[in-house]
């Protein structure tokens, strides 16, 4: 691709062809013959480079930079130090290819963009990519921390961070990942948990603008279903009146085994609110949720208004915290791994993430009314050596608690589904 010729006295010049085709010369001045191999080498790198339309590496970005300024010129004349190093990569470049080569769920789409744009916020949209230092990370961290920013969501922040920069070294735009030691932390939140009871949600419905408003709420409240990826999929064939079944469409598990669809109970509490919008839909409707159907319409805004009609505060996480709250609930009164399987989450990210410890819980326990403090009550306290005689056939344990673990299988070992499906009208 490139060649040295010797002018005499140990007088170098390369010769190379263009990106055009045509022929260069550059004059290197005195040098050795390994000085001269040395710069023909890099040139040749330079050229694929050029032709590949990929940045230098770091090896070929320092030399460019601590060239001779002579033969720097001499280089830049002929166009070789006009191409895509890395220190003409700037973070707004990253970024953009960064979204532009990502194939990601919607809501994992909003946290890049919210990461990056606190990155660009920070150092700056035009800052270069390779002059980000382990120091600038760490403090970057620390910044978040001081505007109050939630361990989860500097978490997040972190390993998104992470992501890109591995990308910009793949892409060789930066030499090392000043994010790779930064400590992440836990994306816990239990501060931002929130039980919305049953009266404040009924406040919340009667406060609601309509039927399809109504319906929103209650498939969150009662439903457990995630909004509104979930809610706008639902369709009125996948309601099994007569069994009391709901199939239930998830875009977030679906990358997972058996995760595309999951079932779910027609849970009393939300049968009138499917009965009141199925009777107001237009014949030959499909889609449940008629409304907001597009991904970006912001219900939360909506959800807000509403909650102040209602004369409440706004809990945190909105439409979370009544996925959470449906979840606790039924962990009162079912198997964890059955409630698992209705909601769509793991034991792991239930417990992590969804179950809440209430006032009712310690209310309850104080007065005596859990299971195991009416069966204590039940039987005569025992002496020292005596042994309890146990109905032939009566289980020995005690009943399992929610969050008890002898309650809890993985709901990879069982599968709550129903023997078949067959879409019904409404009675």
């Amino acid at each position: 691709m490139a060649s040295i010729t010797d002018d005499g006295k140990q007088l170098k010049r390369l010769h190379f062809f263009d990106l055009t085709g045509v022929r260069r010369a550059v004059r290197l001045g005195k040098k050795t013959d390994k000085q001269a191999e040395s710069i023909k080498t890099k040139v040749e790198t330079i050229i694929g480079d050029l032709i590949a339309g990929r940045p230098h590496d770091d090896e070929v970005s320092r030399w460019m930079r601590d060239l001779d300024p002579v033969l720097r010129k001499r280089l830049a004349k002929v166009g070789l130090l006009a191409g895509v190093g890395m220190a003409r990569v700037t973070l707004k470049t990253l970024f953009e290819k960064f979204f532009n080569t990502s194939t990601v769920k919607s809501g994992t789409a909003t946290t890049y963009r919210q990461a990056s744009t606190h990155l660009a916020e920070h150092f700056g949209a035009s800052r270069e990519v390779r002059s980000v230092t382990n120091l600038d990370a760490d403090e970057w961290r620390q910044a978040m921390k001081k505007q109050n920013l939630a361990e989860a969501t500097i978490s997040k922040r972190v390993k998104v961070a992470r992501q890109i920069w591995k990308k910009a070294i793949r892409w060789k735009m930066a030499a090392e990942n000043p994010f790779a030691e930064v400590k992440a932390g836990s994306q816990k939140n239990k501060k931002r948990a929130y039980f919305v009871s049953r009266d404040d949600a009924q406040k919340v419905l009667d406060a609601c603008p309509d039927a399809q408003w109504r319906l929103i709420f209650a498939l969150s409240r009662f439903g457990g279903m995630r909004c509104p990826s979930e809610h706008v999929e639902l369709k009125w064939q996948h309601i099994d009146w007569e069994r009391g079944r709901i199939l239930i469409h998830s875009e977030k598990t679906e990358h997972l085994e058996d995760g595309e669809t999951r079932w779910c109970p027609l849970f009393p509490e939300l049968r009138p609110y499917l009965l009141d919008a199925f009777e107001q839909a237009e014949p030959g409707t499909e889609y449940v949720i008629t409304r907001y159907r597009r991904r970006d319409t912001n219900m939360r805004t909506q959800l807000l208004r509403i909650i102040a009609r209602a004369g409440l505060t706004p809990w945190p996480r909105l439409f979370h915290n009544l996925r959470a709250t449906r979840e606790t609930e039924l962990c009162e009164d079912f198997p964890a791994h059955v409630v698992c399987a209705w909601i769509g989450n793991s034991e792991d990210v239930a417990f992590d993430h969804y179950l809440q410890v209430t006032d009712a819980h310690f209310e309850k326990a104080a007065r005596g009314e859990s299971k195991a403090a009416q069966k204590a009550a039940q039987q005569p306290a025992e002496g020292v050596g005596s042994r309890e005689q146990k109905p032939e056939g009566e289980n020995k344990n005690p009943p399992a608690l929610p969050g008890d673990s002898r309650s809890c299988r993985s709901s990879q070992d069982v599968k709550v589904t129903p023997a078949g499906f067959e879409p019904a009208s409404p009675p």
